[in-house]
């Protein structure tokens, strides 16, 4: 008998540790995210995941978000969109993930859109949302809307230059895809005509047929839209066949940036986000919010470009913005919660959420940059 009850003992002890660390597993709040960390999204993407990993860190070193710690599961989708789907549908389906925060590879993000709209589990997004309106219902995006950078860049063009003829050179990507249709179409109301389009794809070597069919046609300015290395490539283009067009680049990572400017010169001019020119905001809101995430960002980055990370920053703190309003972890009722969520201050810019809204930013945070000796100058 005393051996039973040994046994039963310890079996009853199994047992409440085994409920206790399930008990513990169920305090874990888990961020699942698809990011580009190899292909063309590699700059921006690991800048998010770097960035996200510095959020929790300090949201961790402050108890947590409603006492749960926080859980990061990072998946690369090597900036495609099937492989998108897979880290998605392994995320919902092994990891368990609570919600997402994920990276720009928008092309994934709609891919793998149904899958976690079927789960109801909320996305926060470094991309433009999915097309279909039951997708946009779980994502919100912290990107600002595409008008946005195509306007920065032909604003200066009217008010600053006598360029009046630009080519629009951009990659398949539907975020690039929706800036070239709005470059397009707006074109007229800043005076400006677009005579050619041209679309590349991202591992292309070389520009120079598109450029000298823009040159040909009288584009004295190329509105390149898409990300990574190819702005280099073409600023290449550019110098060496001569030319003395304007090289007018996406916001992007500061390390692409860097090498174009070296290359082209005061040739070369980008959309650049608050947090790429912070020494040169004013005093407000907008830059303290920058400088309360800055510190922690450099402590571990140096002076790498702190743009996309703050931006995932931004995500973090409005899902635990809509975590406390809502007083509940659970998917639907957190996604109900961001839906109320507006004049909210992130590193870059405010964002205004509604039932009608899921792109948060809805006023131009964006300026016409240079690089000057390695620095970002403001135009």
């Amino acid at each position: 008998m005393k051996t039973v009850r040994v046994l039963s003992i310890a079996t009853s002890l199994a047992a409440a540790a085994a409920f206790t660390t399930a008990a513990q597993a169920q305090e874990v709040y888990k961020i699942g995210v698809s990011a580009g960390l190899t292909g063309y999204a590699a700059a921006v993407d690991r800048a998010w995941r770097d960035g996200l990993e510095v959020a929790v860190e300090y949201v961790n070193s402050k108890g947590g978000i409603m006492g749960r710690k926080v859980q990061l599961i990072v998946e690369d989708n090597k900036s495609e969109p099937q492989e998108a789907v897979t880290v998605y549908r392994k995320m919902i389906g092994s990891d368990k993930v609570d919600i997402f925060i994920s990276g720009c590879v928008s092309a994934g993000n709609f891919a793998a859109a149904p899958f976690v709209t079927r789960a109801q589990i909320p996305m926060m997004l470094c991309s433009i949302l999915p097309p279909q309106p039951d997708q946009v219902k779980w994502a919100f995006s912290f990107l600002a809307p595409p008008r946005f950078e195509v306007e920065t860049r032909y604003a200066y063009l009217k008010d600053k230059t006598q360029i009046r003829k630009v080519g629009v050179l951009h990659d398949p990507s539907p975020y690039a895809n929706l800036q070239k249709d709005i470059a397009v179409k707006s074109a007229a109301n800043f005076g400006i005509e677009v005579p050619v389009v041209e679309q590349y794809k991202t591992d292309d070597a070389d520009f120079s047929p598109q450029l000298s069919k823009m040159n040909a046609a009288g584009a004295k300015a190329v509105m390149k839209i898409g990300l990574g290395g190819s702005t280099l490539t073409v600023a290449k283009n550019i110098k060496q066949l001569g030319q003395d067009t304007l090289l007018l680049g996406s916001v992007d990572d500061l390390a692409v940036f860097k090498p174009a400017g070296e290359t082209l010169g005061p040739q070369f001019l980008f959309v650049a986000a608050p947090a790429q020119i912070y020494d040169a905001l004013p005093d407000g809101a907008l830059k303290q919010e920058i400088g309360r995430f800055l510190p922690l960002w450099r402590a571990k980055q140096g002076d790498r470009d702190p743009f996309w990370a703050g931006k995932a920053w931004d995500a973090l703190m409005v899902t635990i913005a809509a975590i406390e309003r809502a007083k509940s972890f659970e998917g639907p009722k957190v996604r109900d919660a961001v839906e109320t969520i507006s004049a909210f201050q992130g590193t870059g810019g405010v964002y205004n959420f509604s039932p009608t809204v899921h792109q948060g930013i809805t006023e131009n945070p964006f300026f016409l940059a240079t690089m000057v000796g390695g620095k970002v100058q403001v135009k």
